[in-house]
C-alpha cells in the first residue's frame, strides 16, 4: 500500500475502533468462570461495540465481530513480561498481538472448541499464531468497511460476506478470523463442511451450499463461521460444570 493510503488507513483504523457506548454488549459469565473454562486452542468470539464491529456484524448477519485464540499461560511468549496475555488476535491498529483475557471479559463472548485434536496438533495451531505476532492488519480491508458508517447500503445477503474479502493478499498482513482459519487449515482441521450442490434442493438451500463452497479460501472466513461450524463445540461456561436452576435467587415480585 502506498504511504499516503497507509497513513489514511491508520487514521481510519483509530476512528473505526472507537467504542459506541450505545452498542456495548453485556458479559454473560464472570471473568473467573470464563478463565477456568478456556483451554489452549479455543476460539473466543466477541460481540464488539466499536464502529467497525457494527459493519462486520451487518455484513455477516451475526452477533460476532471479532475472534481471538486462547493459548494459555503455558504457551506465553518468552519475552512477554505480562503473564496475563493469553490471547492472540489481529487488531485493527496494532496488528497481530497478544492480549489479556481481561480485554474482553466485559463483552458478550462465545467459546468455540475444536474437537479431537491431540496436544501436538494444538501446539501446532498455537505456534502458527505465535509465529505471526507482529504482522500488520490488512488495512486494504478497511476502506470498504468504512462506507457502512456513512450509510448502510441494501447489499443482497449473498454478496455481503464477499465485501469482507478485499484484503491485499500480502502474507504479512492479517484479518482476525482469516488468520485463525489459516492456523486450523495448517493442520487440515475443517471449519465448514464439504458439500455437494444438490440441484433438487430448495432455492434457499442451494444458495447456502454455494456460499459454503465460496468460503473455502481462508480470506473469506468470518467470526460467525466458527460458531456455525459442525466441527467446533460451543462451550458455555455457566453450565459447563453443572447447573441447577433451583439455586438461582430471583428478585421478589412487588
Amino acid at each position: 500500500m502506498i504511504p499516503a493510503l497507509s497513513g489514511l488507513g491508520y487514521r481510519l483504523a483509530r476512528y473505526l475502533t472507537q467504542t459506541d457506548e450505545e452498542q456495548e454488549s453485556v458479559a454473560t459469565c464472570s471473568r473467573e468462570v470464563l478463565e477456568k473454562t478456556l483451554k489452549p486452542g479455543d476460539i473466543l468470539l466477541i460481540d464488539g461495540s466499536s464502529r467497525i464491529s457494527m459493519a462486520i456484524k451487518y455484513l455477516t448477519q451475526s452477533t460476532w465481530s471479532h475472534a481471538a485464540i486462547f493459548i494459555g499461560k503455558d504457551n506465553l511468549i518468552d519475552e512477554e513480561p505480562n503473564k496475563q496475555h493469553v490471547l492472540i488476535e489481529a487488531d485493527l491498529k496494532e496488528g497481530v498481538r497478544t492480549v489479556p483475557l481481561g480485554n474482553y471479559c466485559e463483552n458478550h463472548t462465545r467459546i468455540c472448541r475444536p474437537v479431537g485434536l491431540s496436544s501436538e496438533e494444538i501446539k501446532q495451531v498455537v505456534n502458527f499464531m505465535k509465529e505471526r505476532i507482529g504482522y500488520k492488519y490488512d488495512l486494504k480491508n478497511i476502506f470498504d468497511l468504512a462506507r457502512y458508517l456513512i450509510q448502510t447500503p441494501p447489499v443482497p445477503q449473498k454478496y455481503r460476506r464477499r465485501l469482507l474479502a478485499l484484503g491485499s493478499g500480502d502474507p504479512t498482513k492479517a484479518i482476525c478470523s482469516s488468520l485463525i482459519a489459516q492456523a486450523f487449515q495448517s493442520i487440515q482441521y475443517p471449519i465448514l463442511p464439504n458439500i455437494d450442490v444438490d440441484g433438487s434442493s430448495s432455492k434457499a438451500l442451494i444458495q447456502s451450499q454455494k456460499e459454503i463452497l465460496h468460503i473455502r479460501h481462508h480470506s473469506l472466513f468470518a467470526p460467525r463461521d466458527f460458531d456455525v461450524s459442525p466441527y467446533f463445540e460451543i462451550v458455555k461456561p455457566s453450565i459447563r460444570d453443572g447447573f441447577d436452576h433451583h439455586e438461582l435467587r430471583w428478585a421478589e415480585n412487588e
